[in-house]
């Protein structure tokens, strides 16, 4: 199973794929002073109330548009799940050509966004 976590400045999505399809999704606060540890127990609780074994999980992705978590969720990641997470950004291999310059300022969010409609709805689509 996969799990994605996207970060944004009010709201943390966590999500996990089995088989490729979303299983299971859930919203936090993003609150940058919560600890290492207070993120893996949120994750377990939540995967425990939902049934989900957390030893399933064989990937973490995350996207993130506030940096001053991504230390956290990477130890995080090792620590709870044992797992090297990747951080989406412009230099993540997507299929997609960023035009916009320079390419560092396009934030996660909105590339893993024009990854899912690219895939949804096909190209070219706006987003």
């Amino acid at each position: 199973m996969l799990l994605v976590v996207d970060v944004g400045n009010s709201n943390t999505a966590l999500g996990v794929y089995r088989e490729g399809k979303l299983f299971k999704h859930w919203r936090l606060t993003t609150a940058r002073a919560r600890t290492v540890d207070e993120y893996g127990v949120h994750a377990r609780n939540l995967f425990q109330l939902a049934g989900i074994d957390f030893q399933e999980i064989t990937a973490v992705a995350i996207a993130s548009v506030v940096p001053p978590l991504n230390y956290t969720l990477k130890r995080m990641s090792e620590v709870y799940f044992n797992r090297t997470p990747l951080f989406i950004d412009h230099t993540t291999e997507t299929g997609l050509k960023i035009l916009y310059e320079p390419p560092s300022d396009v934030g996660a969010d909105r590339i893993v966004d024009a990854v899912a409609a690219r895939h949804f709805y096909g190209a070219p689509c706006i987003v």
